[in-house]
């Protein structure tokens, strides 16, 4: 995959400021972001996104959202709510038509509910052309019907974070590549009273990223591109074996982890090794205990093991903004979306999050956040993901089998010992064909 250089990244955003390939383009103001769409007389917004994990990413959207309405007049009223609640949310406001006029959800949501959502073609394509190109993955998930039906905001990178002292004194150099000496490194952890731990309870990120890795690690999937369930596989049963055998090097209790558990268990040294976005070494970087200062020295990432295919096969926790079509104000909204993923709003707010979320455009690969060599294996998180649902087609099933964590509770059940491999693997391809209806 090409990268872009700081070059190109200058050069990009600096166009931005004076491009005339949309003749539309509106001056809201006088002066600032020139917007697609004039906002509607007397707009006011309601936005909904997930809590923040770092402190610099609400703090820096707080500053662009005051920045959009000095710059409109439009007032803002920014909600945020639990991972773990946004998608309930989200399906709520789609059903009753009445909510907030910008939800920012999870992986394939739009899915559930296209019908209900504005067509925002003319900004995906806008932004597309002006920063670099959408990832492939993006127009995946963002496109519907060969249309924009959502934009994405960027994915919560997800990588194994470890503690390079822990691991060297288990005897190894880093992370292994492979699936079998990533299981003895976690083997090897264990027996040194450093333990691993990975979520396999309802973690909307940390549960599915890590899940969904084991099985397509593995070569199992849900759905094939005809969009039959064919999860009751040999592959599946495999890697349903291999995550029971890991399951035992793990502390105890993950079987009932949500998205906060293993930052915690991580920086309270319960856990020397697991899979998480930046958030854990911004919060140990950032920390005024001295402490968190030299855990943060000792942490390192790498990218998950890959298995036969030879190929990454990560899930990231991709997350979109939805605009509905209940909303009073259609344009004010497409144009809040448009100021916010503007170089001059968004290149500051990676940088105040440390690049807690991967980019969506192909331009922002070269901001200089990712100079940092501890965190620079988060850049290519958008560009190597695969999407939910994988290879499957992406819609109303893949969303439903998402939301109802039925890859999660499968892994759940065969590493608890409540089912067999075989058992597990039979029961979920039982309950994702009530959605996939093959």
């Amino acid at each position: 995959m090409a990268k872009f250089t700081r070059r190109d990244f200058l050069t990009t955003t600096a166009a931005a400021a004076a491009s005339t390939a949309f003749p539309g383009l509106a001056a809201a103001a006088g002066t600032g972001t020139k917007l697609l769409h004039a906002p509607e007389k007397g707009a006011k917004l309601n936005v909904l996104r997930w809590h923040a994990f770092v402190q610099g990413d609400a703090d820096q959207w707080k500053v662009n959202t005051e920045k959009f309405t000095k710059q409109t007049g439009i007032p803002v009223k920014v909600d945020d709510v639990g991972w773990e609640d946004v998608r309930a949310k989200a399906a709520l406001a789609a059903r009753v038509g009445s909510g907030p006029d910008i939800i920012i959800s999870w992986f394939d949501d739009p899915e559930q509910f296209p019908d209900k959502l504005l067509d925002v073609s003319e900004l995906g394509d806008y932004l597309g052309k002006k920063y670099g190109g959408w990832y492939d993955v993006c127009k995946r998930y963002g496109r519907h019907g060969g249309k924009w039906i959502a934009i994405p905001l960027g994915s919560n990178g997800n990588a194994i974070a470890y503690r390079e002292s822990a691991v060297k004194a288990a005897g190894f150099d880093g992370v292994p590549k492979d699936l079998a000496g990533f299981l003895k490194l976690c083997q090897a952890l264990k027996a040194k009273g450093t333990p691993a731990g990975f979520a396999f309870g309802h973690a909307v990120g940390d549960g599915n990223n890590f899940c969904h890795w084991l099985l397509w690690s593995h070569g199992g999937k849900v759905a094939s591109p005809k969009g039959q369930v064919v999860l009751d596989t040999p592959e599946t049963v495999a890697a349903l074996e291999y995550a029971t055998q890991l399951y035992k090097t793990f502390i105890p209790g993950t079987l009932g982890w949500n998205d906060t558990s293993n930052n915690r268990a991580f920086l309270d040294n319960q856990i020397f090794l697991t899979a998480n976005g930046i958030s854990l070494y911004y919060s140990a970087k950032t920390s005024k205990d001295p402490k968190m200062n030299a855990m943060a020295q000792d942490m390192a990432h790498s990218h998950f093991p890959v298995g036969a295919s030879g190929k990454h096969t990560e899930l990231m926790q991709i997350s979109q903004f939805m605009h509905f079509k209940y909303s009073k104000y259609p344009n004010a909204a497409k144009a809040y979306t448009q100021f916010m993923m503007e170089a001059d709003q968004y290149n500051p707010w990676m940088e105040s999050s440390i690049g807690y979320v991967s980019q969506p455009l192909k331009a922002y690969e070269a901001n200089p956040v990712w100079n940092d060599p501890k965190i620079t294996v988060y850049r290519d998180s958008t560009g190597i993901m695969l999407d939910n649902g994988y290879d499957g087609p992406l819609g109303a099933a893949s969303a439903a089998v998402m939301a109802n964590y039925v890859v999660v509770d499968m892994f759940a059940a065969a590493v608890s010992g409540s089912k067999t491999p075989k058992q597990a693997a039979a029961e979920a391809a039982e309950r994702a064909k009530r959605y996939y209806k093959s």
